[in-house]
């Protein structure tokens, strides 16, 4: 018995449409006629004829029948058309990202972000940068204590906003964040006492957040609590803090929503423990880093200052 061809061509297999012809013939369909066409692409209107001539004949069918002056795509052009369109976004976008990495653009920037930093406050950051570098990505890693300072170390993450500074590195404080012990309206430590004594905080349980670094040595905050529950980033300990099972230390930026609302409340401490974070942006590498990267290091450091 004879095989049927495959309908599908190899992977490996050089196509034999070119771009100019998809271009042609996309453009055709954008503008309507063929002299249009020609127009805009500043080529002769026999150019363009000849292109789509060419597609036709490679093809299985037709892509454009004329109707009177006006070319019309048809069923077969219609499904092409999605096709080319997006063929030929690809081919300009490669285009850019050579010319990107040529002019010593990064492909990547990653960015590791202490938990004391809610993300919402840097994010409008993050949109300057896209706009500025579109061919770049951007990934950022969500980090709590030794975490933090190991994806600086390790070279994780290009650009890190922590609140340690290791050794042999050196960046502008940008911000001081305020920690404060917090609980539910109806928890115990909330009254109107303004003398709250840490041995009352040791017989509450108490939400602390786990250490995301790969050997977890830090311990961050007051840890006295009998009874202590872990989780792995503030909005969780702020979730739970909500029901009343149990009081938090957290930075005043993740919860003033919450204050203002009533939601929580600051617990009324006889000697505050409550002490201010200093929060740094520091360059893992100031020589290696690129032009994409200095420039994220810059705005994100005008930005937390303000």
């Amino acid at each position: 018995m004879q095989a049927h061809p495959s309908t599908s061509a190899p992977a490996n297999q050089i196509p034999r449409i070119s771009l100019e012809q998809w271009l042609a013939f996309k453009t055709v369909v954008d503008t309507g006629s063929y002299a249009s066409a020609a127009e805009r692409l500043n080529k002769s209107q026999s150019a363009i004829s000849y292109a789509i001539q060419r597609l036709n004949e490679q093809l299985p069918g037709p892509v454009l029948s004329l109707r009177g002056r006006k070319a019309e795509l048809t069923e077969l052009g219609t499904v092409l058309y999605r096709h080319a369109e997006q063929l030929l976004k690809q081919a300009s976008h490669a285009e850019t990202v050579a010319r990107s990495m040529a002019a010593g653009l990064e492909s990547e920037v990653v960015l590791a972000i202490d938990s004391l930093l809610a993300i919402d406050e840097v994010v409008c950051v993050f949109e300057e940068f896209s706009q500025r570098f579109p061919n770049t990505r951007l990934r950022v890693l969500e980090t709590t204590l030794s975490g933090t300072t190991e994806a600086l170390l390790e070279r994780q993450a290009d650009i890190v906003v922590t609140a340690t500074t290791p050794p042999g590195f050196v960046g502008p404080i940008v911000r001081k964040i305020e920690m404060i012990f917090v609980a539910s309206p109806k928890h115990p430590l909330v009254s109107d006492r303004d003398d709250v004594s840490e041995l009352e905080l040791q017989g509450h349980r108490q939400v602390v957040l786990r250490d995301s670094g790969a050997r977890r040595e830090v311990d961050s905050g007051w840890l006295r609590a009998e009874q202590r529950w872990t989780v792995s980033h503030f909005s969780s300990s702020i979730k739970i803090v909500k029901t009343g099972l149990a009081f938090a230390i957290v930075p005043r930026n993740w919860v003033a929503a919450e204050l203002a609302a009533g939601e929580l409340c600051e617990i009324p401490m006889q000697r505050s423990l409550a002490r201010s974070v200093p929060l740094y942006v520091l360059l893992s590498d100031r020589d290696a880093a690129g032009p994409a990267t200095r420039s994220l290091f810059t705005a994100l450091t005008e930005e937390l200052r303000r």
